[in-house]
């Protein structure tokens, strides 16, 4: 389960008069960050930069666009209309795909590839795989292969070959003969050649199901079977017509799937299998080859999360041995730090071992030479390393908790706890290095400035604009400037001492002598941090301009803050959280400018877990909230996740029940909206008809929407603006129009802001 996140969005108010912000403008209409590019990518000679940038006229049909950096100049490459001007029509299995990555909403050219000589970008549409030439920039792009249903489309590192995905079996083009050849041939039913599983693209962050060898030579690739994991039988219910789907879906405690790891040349041949030890309840949590393309590692990990082995295999003879292993009490989180130097002596390797994720440096030998980063404070992750320089680039909040930067260390570790911090400009600084690390793209964006793209030496200067994206009368974003609200951030703290971060809006034209409504929106869940400094807090800006106070607070067990932070919600979800959500109630009940009365909750999917709970543990300090999609029952969701965190149920029967509003029912008296899309494969449908037949059992009234047709996200035409509506209509109604009282003594809690 990972986050629908909300950043943070504000403007500096200017002397002049503003439209109003209108919830079918944030969701309907264009994209209100302006002309902000995503998916940059540099080009392997590092001449241009290429990104997709949204329509005009339609926030979610992307377009491919190129930047040179030797003329400042940015043009079309690929309008992706003229190549589907009648829409997408999707295979399940790229749908499935689309709403594991979290781009189910977006249409066009949602991803992309250069070829290894930069002359070429490779990109699938409708289930199509096209080429884009550079040498003939007027020319339409040249359709690839002529079959449908084409997922994750990938060059070769030497460019001979592309490769992809059709109907469960592993396939390369040669791009000298343009000749498809299928590589495996017993894909199909439940058996899956190239993908990577349900719980892999889900909670894994690895979308991935095979890997090219850096010479062309072989390709890993990764055959699950999931015939042994449970059948759910769910009904999809659409506008016009229902499906029933099989969908295996392993849920906790069940069966995950059979997987093995194979090497398959280009040329075709039998697949070579490698031995992935005597236990098969396992995940095959990541695969890298090395630099010399005759060597591979795989991490793999024990079904309890707990134990993590890294392990290098030779490609010829298929001779392994272990590098190191990783060992945690409560759970291992998996990152992407790996990192094989081109000395062929040495490698890079992050963990969580201090209690702070830090990056490592180990001999091929698997002996561990020096840490490179140490401390109190930690990386988000490697951004690049200069092997010449000895320099690591990485990503970090070390400075300040809401925000982002890049910071360089030293190879030697001579910097370990005194990183050089090289991004400029308080907020989120996102980094994409050039091949050599010889410069770096700089995604910025903060409260009052909207997302910018710059490019940057490695010292941090700057080079050159790509985006600077003013918020001038030209930006889409200027009639409402004058509506926003500068957030406050500042910390609470939680039971155990440490620092809870929270953002808060006052509504437009406070007044500190009036007492205000509180919309208090959270998610709560792991490897999710909300309280950022970064632009796109388009719909809290929104409520505050209704009127309330809009609050938003990570607790503990978020991410970004280290093991002490996260552990507490080991063997039992929704009791820390809870307990530190109550926490910023009662300091917000503290505030003389606060109605204790009208207090209210919003979140979705964990946030929707998490305003079930609440509302079943607390409804004495809660006027009501709005679920959705919640997970109701852990016995519900994916293995990986849920197991993650409580272990088995048949290990852990008792801390599964705790953790579910189930548990809580008897408390649940303030009022409830409850949402969820009919056709939701991630978070199923199940979790609310079971809260809701556990409420009718019980008397409890509580209101409900349904979304025909409807995954997790809510992403077919109209129905975010329709929730989005669904959720301010509730909160005025229920939330504001309650009866104010005078407010309870409640116990504050300390707080600092800023």
């Amino acid at each position: 389960m990972r986050a629908l996140l909300f950043a943070a969005l504000t403007m500096v108010a200017l002397p002049t008069m503003a439209e109003k912000l209108t919830i079918e403008r944030i969701f309907d209409g264009g994209s209100l960050a302006g002309p902000a590019p995503r998916g940059l990518q540099i080009s392997p000679d590092g001449s241009r930069v290429s990104f997709l940038r949204p329509r005009a006229d339609d926030q979610y049909q992307l377009d491919l666009w190129s930047y040179q950096l030797k003329d400042n100049r940015t043009q079309l490459l690929v309008d992706s209309k003229k190549l589907e001007p009648n829409g997408e029509q999707l295979s399940d299995a790229e749908k499935a795909r689309r709403e594991r990555e979290r781009t189910a909403g977006l249409r066009g050219i949602v991803s992309y590839q250069w070829s290894p000589d930069g002359k070429q970008l490779l990109f699938p549409i409708g289930g199509k795989l096209y080429l884009y030439s550079l040498a003939t920039p007027d020319a339409a792009p040249r359709l690839l292969d002529t079959g449908d249903n084409v997922i994750d489309p990938r060059f070769s590192p030497k460019g001979r070959f592309v490769s992809f995905v059709r109907e469960q079996n592993l396939w390369v083009i040669d791009l000298s003969t343009g000749e498809p050849k299928q590589l495996t041939h017993d894909g199909g039913g439940s058996v899956h050649n190239g993908e990577a599983e349900f719980v892999a693209q889900e909670e894994m962050d690895r979308s991935r199901g095979y890997w090219w060898a850096p010479d062309d030579s072989a390709i890993a690739f990764e055959r699950f079977d999931e015939a042994k994991v449970p059948v759910t039988k769910r009904t999809e219910l659409y506008a016009d017509h229902t499906e029933v789907v099989d969908q295996r879906y392993p849920a906790a405690g069940a069966a995950n799937v059979a997987v093995k790891l194979g090497l398959v040349a280009p040329t075709g041949g039998q697949p070579r299998w490698i031995d992935l030890g005597k236990d098969n309840d396992i995940y095959l949590t990541r695969v890298n080859w090395l630099p010399d393309g005759r060597h591979l590692a795989y991490q793999r990990m024990s079904r309890n999360q707990q134990h993590l082995d890294l392990r290098l295999v030779d490609a010829k003879t298929l001779a392994q041995r272990t590098l190191l292993s990783e060992t945690s009490d409560t759970w291992i989180n998996l990152n992407d730090d790996l990192t094989f130097l081109k000395d062929g002596k040495s490698f890079l390797w992050g963990s969580e071992r201090s209690g702070f994720h830090h990056l490592y440096l180990y001999g091929i030998d698997g002996k561990l030479r020096h840490a490179v980063s140490e401390g109190e404070w930690q990386i988000d992750g490697v951004l690049a390393v200069n092997e010449h320089s000895g320099t690591v680039y990485v990503s970090s909040n070390r400075d300040a908790v809401p925000e982002r930067h890049i910071y360089a260390l030293k190879l030697d570790g001579s910097t370990a706890n005194t990183p050089t911090r090289i991004s400029q400009g308080a907020g989120t600084h996102i980094a994409e290095f050039a091949p050599n690390a010889s410069f770096y793209l700089d995604m910025f964006s903060s409260i009052d400035t909207p997302p910018q793209v710059s490019v940057h030496k490695p010292d941090g200067s700057l080079v050159s604009w790509i985006e600077p994206n003013k918020l001038d009368e030209k930006h889409p974003f200027w009639p409402y400037r004058d509506s926003l609200i500068k957030p406050e951030f500042g910390t609470i703290k939680a039971a155990d001492g440490q620092l809870l971060y929270y953002r808060l809006y006052k509504p437009a034209g406070f007044d500190p002598s009036k007492k205000y409504p509180v919309f208090n929106m959270f998610y709560g869940g792991p490897h999710a941090q909300l309280v950022t400094n970064a632009w796109g807090d388009y719909f809290n800006q929104y409520m505050a301009n209704q009127g309330f106070v809009v609050f938003t607070l990570d607790n503990r067990g978020m991410a970004r803050r280290g093991r002490k932070f996260e552990d507490p919600i080991y063997q039992q979800l929704g009791a820390v959280e809870v307990e530190d959500q109550l926490a910023g109630i009662h300091w917000l009940k503290s505030q003389p400018w606060v109605d204790p009365k009208r207090i209210g909750v919003f979140g979705w999917s964990y946030g929707g877990y998490m305003t079930t709970m609440m509302l079943s543990k607390a409804s004495d300090e809660l006027a009501g909230g709005v679920a959705v999609a919640p997970v109701t029952d852990w016995r519900l969701y994916d293995t990986f996740y849920a197991e993650r965190y409580l272990g088995r149920p048949q290990d852990n029967d008792s801390g599964y029940t705790r953790s579910s509003p189930l548990a809580w029912l008897d408390g649940l008296t303030s009022k409830l909206y409850l949402v969820h899309g009919m056709a939701d494969d991630n978070v199923l449908f199940l979790n609310s008809t079971k809260l809701m037949a556990e409420m009718q059992k019980r008397g409890t009234q509580f209101q409900f929407m349904a979304y025909p047709g409807a995954k997790h996200g809510l992403n077919l035409p109209g129905q975010r603006s329709h929730v989005y509506h669904l959720i301010e209509n509730f909160f005025q109604r229920e939330v504001k129009g309650a009866a104010s009282a005078a407010p309870r003594a409640t116990p504050a809690a300390a707080s600092t802001s800023s």
